[in-house]
């Protein structure tokens, strides 16, 4: 059987300064600390969450 585990791209747009700390936090369990770096990650519910708990500094590219 093939992998078809679907998958979520995000990219950081917003900068984390000014921001309450676990914004920052999750930001960095998201994988993203730069600007305009991209990650592939899972799409789990618990990634959903984390996506909008900072959805104002990131945008979801693809859903595959």
């Amino acid at each position: 059987m093939a992998n078809t585990e679907k998958t979520v791209t995000v990219e950081q747009i917003g900068s984390p300064l000014r921001r309450p700390a676990s914004q920052r936090a999750t930001l960095i369990g998201l994988g993203l600390n730069k600007m305009h770096r991209r990650r592939t990650l899972k799409d789990t519910p618990e990634v959903r969450g984390m996506i909008r708990k900072v959805q104002h500094l990131v945008r979801v590219l693809d859903e595959a």
